[in-house]
């Protein structure tokens, strides 16, 4: 037990942070938990305690913290904590090696930053991290000299795949889409679709913000950003292509044209296991591939006039500067309101539009954490002023 890896896990409770601690769970020798935080989740997050027993665990909300206490009660070597503060504290606690960003939204920056100040290498499934925090972030991982692993499953392709490549070798990347819930719906039926028919992604088990992300591909458009911030690549060398079946989670084409992909089950411990486990590779009993299972492979171009969200995000990363936050504030606020049915599906992309081009004078090239915070708040209250508009 001494030579298992001391991890944190931030968004325990939601689907990343219990696929984590499956992974855990299936190798105990290797892996060790010191912390665990969520957010509202409480009898699951007990039960996570008195299953691994981390040495702290929080939760966001301050007022839960006394039905969490009583909850487990009977471990009370168990640091208990509450708060927007607790989060954080949890990440840079003792002496996990490893912290997994789980917690979905922009929510996941500070606590990651508060990480790589404490020397933890960061398994990274926030997407936001980078997208609204690439400027601050990017430098503090140098200074600190910790290791910035991606453990979604398109970054984690595309890193398994350059495993080997020379520096400089990296051509062009390639980034694969599922194409959501509405790939195979005409895009004038767009306007009638519900919440319930933008929750029903095809292909993978995920969280509510994430599926409806697929559905407007807006996922993929802040994966771009992502990939341009971790593999350094301009944006003109970043590609999309919709492939159904969810097998090849993203490519890489180098320099002598050769294309080199990633594949497998769609399973998200695969690309956490990696991110974990770095740069071994750990045995696992999961179903092995096969190819002829799999069957056939199928690509097509995505079609820009049904997923707007893509050039909407290719447009702010160029932009570059605050305004890669301002857009992904932008859609968590619209998602929200979606999500509460507050307004249509087709709204999400109008929202955002209008809210990065009313950014554009005020974006800053360079800015500061404290910046980036508040074109983040000021992206969300934008959304909120624009909303009635469109009623």
């Amino acid at each position: 037990m001494t030579n298992a890896k001391a991890i944190s896990i931030l968004g325990s409770t939601g689907s990343i942070g219990t696929q984590t601690l499956d992974i855990v769970r299936s190798h105990p020798d290797r892996f060790r938990v010191v912390g665990l935080a969520a957010g509202r989740n409480i009898q699951l997050l007990a039960a996570q305690v008195a299953e691994f027993e981390p040495e702290i665990v929080a939760t966001h909300d301050e007022r839960l913290l006394p039905e969490l206490k009583a909850l487990i009660k009977d471990f009370p070597r168990v640091q208990v904590i509450g708060g927007k503060e607790a989060i954080a504290e949890v990440a840079r606690y003792g002496d996990a090696e490893s912290v997994v960003t789980g917690i979905v939204g922009c929510a996941g920056l500070l606590p990651t930053i508060a990480a790589i100040e404490a020397g933890k290498d960061i398994a990274l499934a926030n997407k936001e991290t980078l997208i609204a925090g690439g400027p601050v972030v990017l430098p503090l991982i140098e200074k600190h000299g910790v290791k910035l692993l991606p453990a979604d499953s398109e970054h984690s392709a595309i890193f398994q795949c350059l495993q080997g490549v020379p520096e400089g070798g990296l051509r062009r990347i390639i980034l694969t889409a599922s194409g959501g819930a509405f790939r195979d719906l005409p895009v004038e039926k767009l306007k009638t679709v519900t919440v319930k028919d933008a929750l029903k992604h095809p292909n993978w088990s995920m969280g509510q913000k994430i599926t409806i992300d697929s559905a407007t591909l807006m996922n993929k458009g802040l994966e771009v950003i992502e990939a341009h911030y971790l593999f350094g690549k301009d944006y003109d060398d970043i590609d999309i292509v919709v492939h159904p079946q969810s097998i090849i989670h993203s490519l890489i084409e180098v320099q002598d044209t050769s294309v080199l992909a990633q594949l497998g089950w769609p399973d998200m411990r695969l690309p956490l296991l990696y991110a974990l486990s770095y740069p071994e590779r750990i045995y696992t009993d999961w179903e092995t591939f096969d190819l002829v299972k799999a069957g056939d492979l199928t690509f097509r171009e995505p079609d820009h006039e049904k997923y707007p969200c893509m050039n909407l995000a290719y447009a702010a990363g160029r932009a570059a500067g605050s305004m890669p936050a301002v857009l992904n504030a932008a859609n968590e606020q619209a998602v929200a309101l979606f999500l509460e049915e507050k307004i249509e599906f087709l709204d999400i992309p109008r929202l955002i539009e209008k809210v990065c081009d009313r950014h554009e004078k005020d974006n800053q090239a360079t800015p500061a954490l404290a910046d980036i915070l508040h074109a983040d708040q000021w992206a969300r209250q934008e959304v909120l002023n624009l909303q009635p508009q469109l009623i």
